[in-house]
């Protein structure tokens, strides 16, 4: 009996679910270059990215729409990032000491801002590149829709290794493009790519009101949304990628933990419903045979087949993850489910969690 209400509504569900929970959010292409803009301003912190860094700038100065001034703030990297962002000629200076009671990233991007005079403020990750019209079509969106956006960036995964963040990515790609965020206040930006005007941004006090929050992209798209100010998020797709963690699976499982668990608090309660009932059915699908694979096993292995065309479709639009991790998507599964509970050792046991070499404190803006 267990077995069939598994086949008949748990798999169902959870395939319907990530069909609600998944939109095509991509940025409308534009080859008008010559659409009105005011002075741009790229702003990028970088910690130890002397390897991303490089591709970054190379992408910017490619741009149909060229920035204003690229400014990078070295987040006192022990590498040559910040050599690196000087033989490109653009403004380059390391952040000054990080004070008591901020992130380390967000005292970078306040440095930034404040080094800025530019009409138009675009804060990028190192790791992101762009296409030669992404400026244009991310200043085109904003102007078209006002209030600021953010872009969930092409996951451009190469090793076995980085495309274990499969699941994940989908997850990220289903909190961002959930229809239920549409009018959550506590709706979230995401980090690596964000575009808003000065003005949107010094109205919502920008990253020095979040000067302690770990999780500090959601937490400004919160000040946005609070201030009635529309907060939209796309997902990259052609136009804005990035690689994530090239330097090994332990740089990835770290990057995922630092806020797997916190990040889920800001969601509306249906787009976690949904995304609990999508992980529901795809773990069904994977593991029940394990229970009712004999009874069941046709059911079973067509839900399982269901969830892998589900999957290999959303990773069209979001990530290269090629066909061996969606046919396999247990691998991943298994991943994430490791992610979670390393996420809650660190935020629950030890209450900090480690990134680039630094510790943070969960609540609190300290680090050593």
């Amino acid at each position: 009996m267990l077995g069939l209400i598994l086949c008949i509504l748990i798999l169902p569900i959870g395939m319907i679910s990530g069909m609600i929970l998944f939109k095509k959010s991509t940025i409308p292409y534009n080859e008008n270059s010559d659409i009105e803009h005011g002075k741009i301003s790229v702003i990028i912190p970088a910690r130890n990215e002397e390897k991303n860094l490089p591709n970054l700038l190379d992408s910017l100065f490619n741009q149909s729409v060229q920035p204003d001034e690229i400014i990078v703030i070295d987040d006192h990297s022990q590498d040559q990032t910040k050599h690196i962002a000087e033989e490109y000629g653009v403004t380059t200076f390391t952040a000054p000491p990080l004070p008591a009671g901020w992130t380390g990233k967000n005292w970078a991007v306040w440095n930034g801002y404040l080094r800025s005079s530019g009409d138009i403020l675009l804060f990028l990750d190192a790791d992101i590149q762009l296409a030669e019209n992404a400026i244009q079509s991310l200043i085109s969106a904003q102007k078209r829709q006002s209030g600021v956006l953010s872009v969930v960036p092409y996951h451009r995964a190469e090793k076995f290794y980085e495309k274990f963040a499969m699941v994940l990515n989908i997850l990220g790609a289903f909190s961002f493009t959930s229809p239920f965020e549409k009018n959550n206040l506590q709706k979230g930006l995401y980090g690596a790519c964000i575009v808003t005007t000065r003005d949107d941004y010094e109205k919502v006090g920008g990253h020095q009101m979040i000067r302690s929050e770990m999780l500090d992209d959601l937490n400004l798209g919160a000040l946005f949304q609070n201030a009635r100010i529309k907060v939209s998020n796309y997902i990259g797709t052609d136009l804005v990628s990035f690689r994530m963690y090239p330097n090994g699976i332990k740089s990835e499982l770290e990057g995922f933990a630092k806020g797997a668990i916190l990040s889920t608090s800001s969601l509306h309660p249906l787009t976690l419903s949904s995304i609990i009932l999508w992980i529901i059915g795809l773990v069904s699908s994977q593991f029940c045979f394990l229970f009712f694979g004999s009874k069941y096993f046709i059911p079973l292995l067509i839900g399982y087949i269901c969830f892998a065309i589900q999957i290999f479709y959303i990773n069209h639009y979001i990530g290269s993850f090629g066909i061996v991790h969606p046919c396999f998507h247990f691998l991943s599964m298994l991943f994430f489910l490791a992610v979670i509970v390393y996420s809650l050792y660190q935020s629950v046991f030890r209450k900090k969690v480690i990134w680039k070499g630094r510790y943070i404190q969960v609540g609190r803006g300290d680090q050593s």
